[in-house]
């Protein structure tokens, strides 16, 4: 994502009540990178904002760029050349955009003296910024600043390392970039194109960390909408008062803090997809505005009573069972079935194997290249037994499991190639939970005490051999029990063969 940062100048504002260009608007349109951000801060004239909004969108539409995020913020500042108060705005927002993009460009033309300097003292600090300004005859310039910021920008790599390291993994987000060498990830894949060239609402289903944003964005790639924006909002992640504004947007004044009408993600998304993430998660009030929005195509934004037609693809995701909310009256029956009609199950790591080398070697090309910007670091690879030993655990945490166990074992080890024994000092030990013993029978029930005994030890004799490599020691210590004799003679006893 490429974004540009930019204080609202005067002369941007006089030019545009003359519908003529001035800086921001000059470096927006002839960027040889478009912008897919532009964020607009200001301290005055906020009678102006919606207006100049309106026009720099205007003027993205023509250069055919893209205009669907583009607003002025209020910038709390003492006053325009009070470098305390403009630095720490400076700070909050260059820190904050150049950790969410991968190229943040600043306007050095736009506002103050001391709003440029401090732009560029600390922008400078940040290894993905560049600077920009423009003529007065409107000619776009690359600005190079030949100051030496190394300690700054070894700080800010540092910091952008394990920021990428608590963050998703990023894949590429197109179907024929999705790792399906499992038969498993086959069908997936083969039911979401089928799914993504239709335009029914999706659900996608699976455990936490198995990928379902990225089929989410795969599908809206893949489909007709894919040129119209898609926007995501993880359900669970906001609290129940704002969940409203933010899905369906709100009126000037509709609460506490309202100061200007505000789009919803409904709006900002149409004529492309919203991504419900944890739709389960989602209050009951809020599920009768999205059924209505699915039935209808119609919302109404906090506060108002006019509603607003929109074109917008729902595609929904959670790691619940929504058919039992369902059925315990946390989520609407009516809502359920609207979503699911295009219904995706993302299989556990687990159960692809086959993925796993490739998906390991796209983790490590990701860890690689954002570790790279710190001038110490030395790229490292998985030995052939590292990865051998990958695919024999269970993985519960899925591919966001796999991503933080090998970040740490980058971390940890002072070697360049990342063997088994690495990975599993890296691995999270887990205490196993106990079986319930909230078991109730009836007078005429029967079971078999003794296989059912048996069926549960041979699951787990297998399971600890399976990821201990089958190394008796190593699955011996893993079962608690006295010695690898016991464990062989529970395998015999179990009827479990193997080849070690």
């Amino acid at each position: 994502m490429h974004t540009l940062l930019t204080w609202l100048g005067t002369k941007d504002l006089d030019n545009m009540l003359n519908d003529t260009n001035a800086a921001i608007s000059t470096i927006a349109a002839k960027s040889e990178q478009p912008f897919d951000k532009i964020v607009i801060l200001s301290n005055k004239d906020e009678d102006k904002w919606s207006h100049f909004e309106r026009f720099l969108k205007k003027r993205m539409a023509i250069a055919n760029r893209p205009d669907q995020d583009i607003q002025v913020h209020k910038a709390h500042i003492d006053s325009p050349i009070d470098y305390q108060s403009i630095a720490k705005v400076t700070d909050k927002w260059i820190s904050k955009l150049s950790d969410e993009a991968d190229t943040l460009s600043i306007n050095l033309t736009s506002g103050t003296p001391a709003m440029t300097t401090l732009s560029v003292l600390i922008g400078k600090g940040k290894s993905n910024t560049h600077f920009l300004q423009a003529t007065p005859s409107n000619e776009l310039i690359l600005v190079k600043i030949p100051l030496d910021f190394a300690q700054a920008y070894v700080q800010s790599a540092s910091k952008s390392i394990a920021f990428k390291a608590t963050s998703e993994p990023n894949f590429h987000r197109a179907f024929n970039n999705l790792t399906n060498h499992s038969s498993a990830m086959k069908i997936t894949v083969s039911k979401a194109q089928k799914i993504s060239a239709s335009e029914v609402p999706a659900l996608i289903l699976g455990e936490t960390g198995t990928g379902k944003e990225l089929m989410a964005n795969a599908i809206h790639l893949g489909s007709l909408r894919s040129s119209k924006p898609i926007r995501i909002i993880n359900c669970g992640a906001l609290a129940e008062n704002i969940v409203d504004s933010t899905l369906f947007g709100h009126k000037k004044g509709a609460f506490t803090g309202a100061e200007k009408d505000h789009p919803g993600l409904f709006e900002q998304a149409d004529g492309g997809t919203l991504f419900l993430d944890e739709v389960g998660e989602l209050p009951l009030s809020v599920q009768v505005k999205l059924l209505r929005a699915l039935q209808q195509g119609e919302i109404t934004r906090l506060g108002d009573t006019k509603s607003i037609f929109v074109d917008v693809r729902i595609i929904a995701a959670t790691h619940q069972d929504l058919s039992l909310l369902v059925s315990q009256g946390k989520f609407r029956e009516d809502l359920f079935y609207r979503l699911a009609v295009g219904i995706i199950e993302m299989p556990a790591l687990r159960n692809r194997i086959e993925d796993i080398p490739s998906i390991v070697t796209q983790l490590v090309d990701q860890i690689n290249q954002s570790s790279s910007k710190h001038p110490s670091y030395k790229s490292k690879q998985i030995s052939d037994k590292g990865i051998n030993f990958i695919c024999t655990q269970s993985w519960p945490g899925n591919i966001r499991e796999l991503w933080s166990t090998l970040n740490r074992a980058f971390l940890w080890s002072d070697t360049t190639l990342i063997n088994d024994e690495d990975i599993f000092k890296s691995l999270i030990k887990r205490q196993k939970k106990n079986i319930s013993d909230d078991l109730s029978m009836t007078i005429n029930d029967i079971v078999d005490i003794v296989q059912i005994t048996d069926d549960i030890q041979k699951k787990y004799v297998k399971a600890a051999l399976k990821a201990s490599g089958y190394v008796k020691k190593k699955a011996t210590i893993m079962l608690g029990l006295k010695d690898h004799q016991t464990l062989t003679n529970w395998m015999k006893r179990l009827n479990i063969e193997t080849d070690s």
